[in-house]
């Protein structure tokens, strides 16, 4: 397995590698601007050529290690101009995925079934229950038509759930950057997240709810994702620049990268698979980060 070390340090500034023998180091320079819009979709240099602002060197350290060969894992810390040291965003949100891989893991060694069934009991009959997920599955139908067309062939079960995800990640996304956005303070973002809280807890408040709740109560799956991304959404409320990729990316996992970590307890794990849950969440993650940056630099042209 290839494992990626990197530090983020300024020029005249040196750290030095504890963790085993280093194979290669590449520095490459780290432009210390860029920009993206309120809408999300614009993403391009902003640097003042003129500026004399202290340009940082990224560093990256490959350890090779004797082990099948598995998704690349990056871990990273940043040194600032103060000599303070703090975690990178890359290595935040590879922490959430460390605890999502543990509850597939746990859930595995428990009873090896791809689903878990926790004692949430839900409002209401099973008929209201099954005309939330049909309207799920109408929304998913007529906002995203192609990735409809691809949960139709997941099984029934699966299905529903990620119409469910699919609806609540709308809706989070729609407080602002719906036709009321206008109107969303970091107040109504605090009401959603309690929302969230209730329906994982088996209290939905309306029927959509209901369906993630439901969700939620049948998969493996965590709150933290969802309670990032509404931060995502918060981020947007207060800023629309970022000064570097460390804090582009973890913009991008909040508003994307979460999908990913969301849906792999629906979609499972092969039983007869080879791949660990650590890698295939990470994977899921580098899949929804990647998608994002395609979107930002696809409205590039546009605008």
């Amino acid at each position: 397995m290839s494992v990626a070390l990197v530090w983020i340090v300024s020029p005249n500034r040196e750290v030095y590698n504890s963790f085993g023998v280093i194979d290669s180091v590449v520095c490459r320079p780290l432009d210390s601007s860029w920009s993206i819009s309120r809408s999300r979709s614009s993403f391009y240099d902003a640097r003042n050529k003129k500026s004399k602002k202290q340009i940082w060197n990224s560093c990256s350290m490959y350890v090779e290690r004797q082990k099948r060969a598995e998704f690349p894992v990056v871990a990273s810390m940043v040194v600032n101009p103060a000599g303070e040291m703090a975690v990178s965003s890359e290595q935040k949100v590879y922490n959430v995925v460390l605890k999502q891989a543990a509850l597939i893991n746990r859930q595995l060694r428990s009873n090896g079934d791809p689903d878990l069934r926790p004692d949430i009991v839900l409002p209401g009959t099973p008929s209201l229950l099954s005309e939330a997920y049909d309207r799920c599955g109408e929304v998913c139908a007529e906002y995203a038509k192609t990735f409809y067309l691809g949960t139709l062939l997941m099984t029934p079960e699966r299905r529903r759930a990620i119409w469910a995800i699919y609806v609540w990640c709308r809706r989070t996304d729609e407080l602002v950057d719906g036709p009321n956005a206008s109107h969303i303070t970091p107040t109504a973002l605090d009401r959603w997240e309690s929302r969230l809280d209730d329906l994982f807890q088996g209290r939905p408040f309306d029927m959509l709810d209901a369906a993630l709740s439901d969700t939620v109560a049948k998969f493996p799956i965590d709150i933290q994702p969802f309670k990032d991304m509404i931060e995502g959404m918060r981020m947007d409320l207060r800023k629309s620049r970022y000064k570097n990729f460390d804090e582009l990316y973890l913009y991008c996992y909040y508003v994307a990268g979460t999908v990913g970590l969301m849906s792999v307890p629906v979609m499972g794990i092969a039983p007869e698979s080879k791949a660990t849950a650590e890698s295939v969440y990470n994977a899921a993650l580098a899949l929804g980060i990647a998608n994002q940056l395609t979107n930002i630099l696809r409205d590039v042209g546009e605008e």
